[in-house]
């Protein structure tokens, strides 16, 4: 459990920073993303769990 709250901070860290650091970019990024097809969304989101599980699989094996 320890290591998934550091694991949950740490990405919670970086998915911080470009907000913080270009907040008008950032809006402007999300609108765009927001007009994508559900289906573009659907199978960005399945690669990069897919790329996530992959570094986890490396990092542990």
């Amino acid at each position: 459990m320890k290591d998934f709250l550091s694991i949950l901070g740490m990405v919670l860290i970086v998915e911080g920073v470009p907000y913080f650091l270009a907040p008008e970019r950032m809006r402007r990024w999300v609108l765009a993303i927001a007009e994508l097809p559900e289906e573009m969304l659907r199978r960005t989101g399945f690669l990069l769990m897919a790329v996530g599980l992959w570094l986890v699989y490396l990092a542990r094996g």
